[in-house]
């Protein structure tokens, strides 16, 4: 009996069609697509493979996805699964599967991931390390936090998406500059975090049914906070060739229980976190979503395999399997530098050709003329693969020495 699938796909990006692409060709799985864009706009490679499409105004809206999902059941008989990996769609998802009966995560448990201050009070609860935090709805919440905590502080929207919109606060006059950036007040708070200083790593864990069964950990070089505070700054993201090294497999055991903590269920999960100078560590934070910043593909060159072909099966089956790491891999992030809005000129592309050319597997290079980018991931990248973690760290840092951007 086939495995009935309702994907939820906003619209046709590089990653969501990478990962229909998986769905579809699993076997014994009949594929559903809701989407913004109408049924006509489906590429081409998916019809027949596609069986059944319900257009959304808007996939953020669990109202509407309970609609599209009851569509689907009066046509289907049933649904068995209801998934997006997305992490804004996290929360409306698991409504829709509450109100349709179907299995996945909760809404009680989506919560805890969305929603920032709630995930920090169930950590802390359970006695895991957290940086010290607080939800405030205005200026004086703002000094009451930092007369607890002192500076620097972090602020970020209390549902965050990674680093993106997260400002840090180091004097009254950044404190009051950051809470106008994010228009804070009672109806619209801020996650306010004491700053936690360390290497910053990640920790992906795959989960079935509860039960943690893989891990990887992997490196921001430099981290996420300061590369958004300084736009010039080409950064890198490292996958050692050891799957976990002495560090992180110390830090498995915080990590597992951490996930329990929250109530994972079956999930692959991207999770931040710091290990400072003196040894001890501090969880950040979690997503229950595939890791962005290339790390999926990075993962899959490690390993051998299509890390969205194993985010599918595990979703949809509850299962997951990879052989052993034989590589490491990396990626260059290649990020605009001067007051432009357009590339004006790419510099040292042959020089870093002859550095690391020979360890570049995938690359989207500037090119002059393409607009400024509007993220922190930069105009282009390079991901590189080697059979050491030295091969590979040496191949970054000739990527990222030899090549500029330049803004004009």
């Amino acid at each position: 009996m086939p495995v009935h699938v309702l994907y939820v796909a906003p619209f046709y990006s590089a990653n969501i069609l990478q990962c229909l692409d998986a769905l579809v060709s699993l076997p014994d799985v009949r594929i559903g697509l809701i989407t913004h864009e109408p049924e006509t706009t489906l590429p081409e490679r998916y019809r027949g493979r596609v069986v059944g499409h319900y257009q959304v105004r808007d996939c953020l809206d669990a109202e509407q996805l309970i609609a599209a999902g009851k569509a689907f059941q009066a046509g289907w008989g049933r649904v068995d699964r209801l998934i997006g990996f997305l992490e804004q769609m996290q929360t409306p998802l698991s409504i829709a599967r509450d109100k349709l009966g179907i299995p996945g995560m909760t809404e009680a448990v989506a919560r805890n991931f969305r929603e920032k201050n709630r995930m920090k009070a169930k950590l802390r609860e359970a006695g895991l390390p957290v940086a010290r935090q607080a939800l405030i709805g205005s200026a004086e919440d703002a000094r009451s936090f930092v007369r607890e905590v002192g500076y620097p502080i972090v602020l970020k929207p209390p549902a965050g998406l990674g680093s993106r919109a997260t400002v840090r606060a180091t004097d009254d006059e950044s404190l009051a500059s950051a809470l106008a950036e994010l228009f804070v007040t009672p109806s619209n708070p801020a996650q306010a975090e004491e700053f936690v200083r360390g290497e910053e790593h990640t920790f992906e864990t795959v989960t079935i049914q509860g039960k943690p069964v893989w891990h990887s950990s992997s490196y921001y070089l430099p981290g996420p906070l300061q590369v958004l505070e300084n736009p010039w700054i080409q950064y890198c993201v490292l996958l050692p060739r050891e799957q976990l090294q002495p560090h992180a497999q110390t830090f498995r055991a915080l990590n597992v229980r951490a996930l329990q903590a929250l109530g994972i269920g079956t999930a692959l999960t991207h999770m931040e976190w710091f290990l400072r100078a003196d040894g001890s560590m501090v969880i950040s934070e979690v997503a229950a979503r595939p890791p962005g910043v290339h790390l999926m593909p990075m993962m899959g060159l490690c390993h051998g395999v299509d890390m969205w072909q194993k985010w599918a099966e595990l979703m949809v089956f509850d299962r997951f399997e990879a052989p052993p790491r034989q590589f490491a891999a990396g990626t260059a992030f290649f990020r605009g530098q001067g007051p432009g809005q357009m590339v004006r000129a790419v510099e040292g592309l042959a020089e870093a050709q002859e550095l690391a050319g020979a360890w570049v597997v995938d690359r989207k290079l500037p090119k002059v003329g393409q607009p400024r980018a509007s993220g922190y991931e930069g105009e282009g990248y390079a991901l590189v693969k080697g059979e050491t973690t030295e091969e590979v760290v040496n191949a970054l840092r000739g990527l990222v020495s030899s090549v500029r951007v330049v803004l004009g």
